[in-house]
């Protein structure tokens, strides 16, 4: 693994300014970038280190705090180990925040941390890939969608709600995607029911989008997170192959 450089970043946006982490190997040349979407939990330790490993693959990552018209990260206090089943409160906090970031501001700001990541002096030309989390999987689809141009890849891991019946769902913008999908499902995920999994899959393969889904067997929502309790080792190593693949492929 290359030395990898990590630091706090601040983007302008419409609506203010989005704190950040950027991550980059420590040589100074530069690399392909990676737009990294967290999960509800936020930009923390976990997401940093995610964000190091990444880099020392060889990319240059930008993490950006989704939520900072709530505040800096962390907006809500998490303990060092997260069990939302012992915490319900952490959820209850959680939620009305993540409401609140609706697909119209989230890819107002996606032009935002595009432009930074893309003017960073760390970052090589060309169009950048994608990876998220959770929600951060939703906002992935919903960014190579509205700036198919600027995207050569993104990635979703055990994203919820990626294929409902709102007139927003994410999978709507699937005409529009230029980028190479792949997508992780966790198959204990009720957030994301089969038939949702069944509706994002004919969607890509009608608009003719390059992809890969995938159903982790026995794996819950939020299985790379090894912060948390749904943590899985076996899915959490599948996820990285699959990433690096993906970026090795179409960086």
């Amino acid at each position: 693994m290359t030395a990898v450089q990590g630091t706090a970043v601040d983007i302008p946006t419409e609506d203010g300014t989005a704190d950040a982490y950027l991550a980059h190997p420590a040589d100074g040349q530069p690399r392909p970038g990676v737009l990294l979407y967290m999960d509800a939990f936020g930009l923390r330790p976990q997401l940093r280190s995610m964000a190091d490993r990444l880099a020392g693959a060889g990319y240059t990552v930008l993490v950006p705090n989704v939520f900072y018209r709530h505040g800096r990260a962390p907006v809500v206090e998490l303990p060092e180990f997260i069990d939302p089943g012992a915490r319900p409160e952490i959820f209850e906090r959680i939620g009305p925040i993540m409401q609140s970031l609706t697909p119209e501001l989230a890819m107002r700001d996606a032009d935002a941390y595009l432009r930074q990541l893309a003017g960073s002096p760390a970052t090589a030309d060309g169009p950048v890939a994608l990876t998220g989390y959770c929600m951060g999987a939703r906002l992935a689809l919903l960014t190579a969608g509205t700036y198919p141009e600027r995207v050569a890849a993104a990635a979703g891991f055990h994203g919820g709600r990626l294929a409902t019946d709102a007139p927003d769902s994410p999978h709507l913008v699937a005409g529009r995607v230029t980028a190479e999908l792949y997508f992780g499902h966790a198959d204990q995920d009720p957030s994301l029911p089969a038939e949702q999994i069944e509706r994002l899959e004919d969607a890509l393969t009608t608009a003719g989008v390059r992809h890969t889904c995938e159903v982790y067997t026995g794996a819950h929502h939020g299985y790379t997170q090894a912060d948390t309790s749904a943590y899985d080792r076996e899915g959490d190593e599948r996820h990285w192959a699959a990433l690096l693949d993906l970026l090795k492929r179409t960086l």
